[in-house]
């Protein structure tokens, strides 16, 4: 069976991830490397720049403009090598099982 990725959604989801993510110590700290052993040095120091400019940006939508440039960015390494699409989804899903421990969706008690 054959399984079709949908490439536009994939970035999205790698976006909100990965800002996500990049708010917390700890999670920053796993990803960080994963990020780079998949996508490269450029990936990177990418996901640092998220983090200072969430941490130190005084700009009210930081967060979804940081997210608008990870899901370009995805986009375009997902057009250049669609093989990313694989396993940059399992890191996605690692990162939002990660995530949803420091931060319950909304409407689930704790």
């Amino acid at each position: 069976m054959t399984r079709v990725t949908h490439h536009p959604r994939l970035a999205w989801d790698g976006a909100m991830m990965f800002v996500g993510a990049a708010h917390f110590d700890d999670l920053y700290g796993w990803l960080a490397p994963m990020l780079g052993d998949l996508l490269g040095a450029d990936a990177l120091r990418a996901l640092a720049e998220t983090r200072y400019q969430l941490t130190y940006s005084t700009r009210t939508d930081a967060q979804p403009v940081e997210a608008g440039r990870w899901r370009v960015r995805l986009e375009g390494l997902l057009d250049h090598d669609p093989a990313l699409a694989d396993p940059l989804a399992e890191l996605i899903y690692e990162t939002r099982i990660r995530l949803r421990e420091l931060v319950p969706p909304l409407g689930v008690a704790g």
